[in-house]
């Protein structure tokens, strides 16, 4: 990589898309899906399996609620220290094996759940593993997310910079998507009982084995020409490069965080909570039924990440966000206003398909906050924000969105509304953050910006 290709803001300059591109992507991307299937399968099946297999019975039905979302948030409150870890290392030896090593530590832990003995077995010690091995799959989803998005922001031309972060986040959620389908496909081959006897083992087995796929198809892919350049000219940062983010880039920080919290909320309510807990749960569509509906909108999720990308390259950031996350503001209102036990399967599902294509909007999180650190801390800047946020909001948002939920709470008789009011009001504050100068720019290298970067 000379000199040459790359601009003075330290990204690849415009060109066409080659086939070493389309390489990257496709491999990036289906690795991001296979790490993400490990990660989020413990969602799906949080109401039909370890409710009742890895908890006590004689808990009520809110603590068990509490207790098995509170183990999927503890995922999340641990992706922080992975997360720094990982950027540390990958902002000083490369992006390339912090990449590889996320999905090497993501597949162990996945395997061992599907062969942990239940609460009935082992009693306390039962969900105490099981928490356990969620918070390794944590540690290492925290420095994936972050490594990916740096790794395609840093090999995708200029010009396609949106859609390059959109479509490898469309494969990272196209793990969403797979989980779905593997789970429909346990429902439809296996009885309920035989389900709890042992066939839910098998998605997170198999989850395991997808790990180790994607450990062998990351060797295929090349360092970033960015930190190659940064390498070459000796401009790797030289100190801490997380203590130079706290001082130096307090505004990004914020921005990310900020966009983070719509992007998790998103996730998790609209996508993970959704189909079990309110279509399933409140009312009442069978397993089958609502994990359908889930799948449908996992896919136009996916989709909807593309567009977005898509859409930042053609129109700016400005009107994207209005578009995107003003739009989501907007369905998903429509959506849980819209849901009714006697409602018809396709009406159900035509207007999951697009809450789900709208929800497509968080690939804005990943356009606007890799963009806004310099080269040689980008990894760390974006790992630190991102990660300690989504510990943060994902830790409230279970327990937010239960007490939103219910009748004898703040919202009353409106509270079936409670989940679409919460992601409509984090997508407002995302097309807000979007119209801010750092996050429509990016950071640039000139002395007229640093007042910006700061």
């Amino acid at each position: 990589m000379s000199q040459s290709e790359i601009n003075a803001e330290w990204q690849p300059v415009a060109r066409p898309l080659n086939s070493k591109d389309f390489k990257t992507l496709i491999l990036s991307s289906l690795g991001g899906t296979l790490e993400f299937y490990d990660f989020v399968i413990y969602a799906l099946y949080i109401d039909t399996i370890v409710k009742p297999l890895f908890l006590p019975p004689t808990l009520s039905p809110l603590t068990l609620d509490l207790f098995a979302w509170g183990i999927f948030a503890a995922g999340y409150l641990v992706r922080p220290v992975g997360g720094i870890i990982m950027a540390h290392f990958g902002d000083k030896v490369g992006r390339k094996q912090m990449f590889t090593l996320s999905v090497a530590m993501m597949a162990l832990p996945t395997f061992i759940i599907g062969i942990l003995p239940t609460y009935e077995t082992i009693g306390i010690v039962a969900p105490l593993l099981l928490l356990l091995m969620r918070m390794l799959q944590g540690a290492a989803i925290g420095g994936e997310m972050p490594g990916a998005w740096v790794f395609i922001a840093e090999h995708t031309p200029k010009q396609r910079y949106g859609l390059g972060v959109g479509t490898l986040t469309s494969g990272i959620t196209g793990g969403i998507l797979l989980g779905f389908f593997v789970t429909i496909m346990v429902d439809l081959y296996f009885t309920s009982q035989n389900i709890l006897d042992y066939a839910w083992r098998i998605p997170f087995i198999i989850g395991g084995i997808f790990g180790v796929i994607s450990v062998y198809l990351r060797k295929f892919l090349s360092e970033t020409p960015i930190f190659k350049e940064l390498a070459a000219r000796k401009a790797l940062e030289k100190s801490i490069p997380v203590v130079t983010v706290i001082k130096k880039h307090k505004t990004a920080c914020l921005i990310v965080a900020l966009l983070t919290w719509s992007l998790s909320t998103a996730i998790m309510v609209g996508i993970l909570i959704t189909p079990g807990r309110i279509v399933g749960g409140m009312y009442h569509f069978a397993n089958l039924d609502w994990r359908i509906g889930g799948c449908i909108a996992a896919l136009t999720l996916s989709i909807g990440c593309v567009i977005s990308g898509w859409l930042d390259d053609k129109l700016g950031t400005a009107k994207t966000v209005i578009l995107t996350w003003g739009g989501l503001a907007v369905v998903s209102i429509y959506f849980y206003s819209s849901l009714a036990p006697d409602m018809s399967l396709t009406k159900l599902y035509w207007i999951w398909a697009l809450f789900g294509l709208f929800i497509g909007s968080i690939a804005m999180t990943p356009i606007i906050g890799t963009r806004t650190f310099p080269p040689a801390i980008r990894y760390s800047g974006l790992s630190l924000s991102y990660n300690l946020a989504y510990a943060l909001f994902s830790a409230i948002t279970p327990t937010l969105t239960i007490y939103l939920l219910s009748p004898d709470h703040i919202l009353g008789e409106y509270s079936y509304l409670g989940a679409g009011i919460y992601i409509s009001a984090v997508a407002i504050l995302a097309v807000l953050v979007g119209f801010s100068t750092l996050a429509q720019k990016g950071w640039q290298n000139n002395a007229n910006n640093k007042s910006v970067n700061s």
